[in-house]
């Protein structure tokens, strides 16, 4: 489906998402791509956003799903449809014509976590006192050991940490503010790379940006260390494992709040680590703790499929 300019409504909803809600360039940027699908879409039958009608909304979803788009694709485009139409609706008092419009279903997509000995596997696999050594070493420690997104840990700056308190302090989606106790393995990591041997052994004469000085984490020239920088990292040192396409960042945060529900952990507590703004979103980690137990009871119960004792 082609794209279109956006009309001046959709702009200044994007930019309210942007000042009011704290939304991120990342998300900024998805919503702009779905907008302009469907201001493309709402072109080509003559419609304007002023006109449009609950049935349009709803023909527009059945186009996505007839052009082959995946079910979680259509509703992250209807979620884009909806929230725009709720705010042209709130600022000028005017029906909502997509308030209605039922998202498709979505199959619910359980995340594999890496068992413990894989976790000591790949913690294991950094090997060496180079400065990047001491990185990849923190890097993987504090994604494991605190369950923070990606773009969190890329997002952290020396002001954050308090590795004495046993703490650092994470700005989430929205600009949510939480802060995350860090273990005894990530703080030793921490401090290693932190000292000169480690990330003042790669600051450069001159920062290239003002920022890039309160980085925790730089890359090899020097600057903040970004989002898919890390991302190479994490990926290779998976391939060093034998975990090449089960290992990703966020599979580190899936087995990290897996981990802490298998060993008794409160899902409130999980929830409090994650960010999760719905204890919902943090429930499907109690699923895959189910599933291992389910697993476990029926390799080890001398009954679970009918055996004598």
């Amino acid at each position: 489906m082609t794209t279109a300019a956006l009309p001046k409504p959709a702009e200044e909803f994007l930019t309210w998402l942007a000042v009011e809600r704290g939304r991120s360039a990342n998300t900024l940027t998805a919503y702009r791509r779905d907008l302009q699908g469907y201001a493309a879409w709402l072109a080509a039958g003559g419609h304007r956003l002023d006109t449009v009608a609950e049935a349009d909304v709803a023909r527009y979803v059945a186009t996505l799903r007839d052009a082959g788009r995946a079910p979680a694709s259509v509703a992250r485009a209807l979620v884009a449809v909806r929230t725009l139409h709720r705010f042209l609706a709130d600022a000028d008092g005017a029906p909502d014509p997509a308030a209605d419009v039922a998202p498709p279903r979505v199959p619910a997509g359980l995340p594999k976590p890496l068992d413990e000995e894989e976790v000591v596997t790949l913690l294991d696999a950094v090997v060496g006192t180079a400065p990047v050594h001491r990185r990849d070493r923190a890097i993987l420690e504090v994604l494991y050991g605190t369950g923070m997104r990606i773009s969190e840990l890329c997002g952290l700056s020396l002001g954050d940490l308090d590795l004495d308190g046993g703490l650092v302090r994470v700005f989430g989606k929205g600009a949510k503010e939480r802060i995350v106790p860090v273990g005894r393995p990530a703080r030793t990591a921490l401090r290693e790379w932190l000292a000169p041997g480690g990330r003042g052994a790669m600051v450069p004469a001159r920062w290239a940006r003002r920022h890039d000085a309160e980085a925790v984490f730089l890359n090899q020239r020097g600057g903040r260390l970004s989002r898919q920088g890390a991302w190479a990292i994490v990926r290779a040192y998976g391939i060093r494992c034998g975990l090449d396409g089960r290992l990703s960042p966020h599979v580190l945060r899936h087995s990290c709040a897996t981990h802490m529900l298998e060993h008794g952990a409160d899902i409130r507590i999980v929830q409090e680590l994650l960010g999760h703004a719905s204890i919902s979103t943090t429930q499907v980690y109690t699923r895959v703790s189910t599933e291992r137990l389910r697993a476990v009871y029926d390799a080890a119960h001398p009954r679970a499929r009918g055996r004598a004792s």
